[in-house]
C-alpha cells in the first residue's frame, strides 16, 4: 500500500473514531504511519483528504450493504416484501458500530455544511451518486429504467433512509421498520390518488 492509500486508510480509522471535526492531520498521519507533510502532497488539504475518505467509506458500506441485501433475499418478486426485505437488511447494517460511527460522521458533515460551503457541496456530489443505486437496491430500477426516473426514485429512498437512520441512531426502539414504512407509503399513495 502506498502513501496516498494509507492515508485514506487511516482517514477512514480517524473519522470514525473522532468524527470530522475532531481529527486532525497530525491524527491522520499518525494512523497512516506516515509523514504529515504527505498530505498536502497527496491531497492539497487535510479537508481534501477528508472527504475522500468519506466518500470511500460511504461506497464500501453501500457495497456492503448491496451484497448483504442481495444475497440474503433471492429475487422477490412482491415489491411489497422486497421493500420490507431491503430496509430490515439496511437497518441491520447499523448493529455495527463502525457503521454507526459513519452515519453520525456522515450527519456531522451535514451540519457542518452551513459554515463549509465547499463540504457541502463535495457531501452533496457524493449521495447523487448514491441515489442510482439506491433505486437499483431497491428493485425499483434496472437497466431498463430511465436516468430521470433512477434519479427520482433514488432521491426519494435517500430522503427517507437518511430521515430512518437519524431515527434509528436516536431511537432504535423507536425507529419504523421496513413493513411500517410500506404501510405509511400504502397510505400515502392512497391520498395522493384521491
Amino acid at each position: 500500500m502506498g502513501n496516498r492509500e494509507a492515508l485514506v486508510e487511516g482517514a477512514k480509522t480517524c473519522l470514525l473514531a473522532n468524527g470530522y471535526s475532531r481529527t486532525t492531520a497530525r491524527d491522520i498521519a499518525t494512523a497512516a504511519g506516515v509523514s504529515l507533510a504527505a498530505i498536502g502532497y497527496h491531497f492539497g488539504s487535510k479537508e481534501a483528504l477528508l472527504n475522500e475518505a468519506m466518500r470511500q467509506a460511504l461506497d464500501e458500506w453501500a457495497a456492503g450493504a448491496g451484497r448483504t441485501t442481495n444475497a440474503d433475499q433471492p429475487e422477490e418478486p412482491d415489491a411489497g416484501k422486497r421493500f420490507e426485505a431491503t430496509w430490515a437488511q439496511m437497518l441491520g447494517t447499523l448493529s455495527s458500530p463502525e457503521t454507526r460511527a459513519l452515519w453520525v460522521t456522515q450527519y456531522e458533515v451535514l451540519c457542518l455544511g452551513a459554515q463549509h460551503p465547499e463540504l457541502l457541496q463535495e457531501l452533496s456530489k457524493l449521495q447523487g451518486d448514491a441515489r442510482e443505486g439506491l433505486a437499483e437496491l431497491f428493485g425499483s430500477a434496472d437497466a431498463g429504467t430511465d436516468e430521470a426516473a433512477k434519479q427520482r426514485l433514488g432521491t426519494f429512498y435517500q430522503a427517507l433512509m437518511l430521515g430512518v437512520i437519524a431515527l434509528w441512531l436516536a431511537d432504535p426502539e423507536q425507529a419504523p421498520a421496513g413493513a411500517d414504512l410500506a404501510k405509511s407509503i400504502q397510505l400515502v399513495a392512497e391520498q395522493l390518488a384521491r
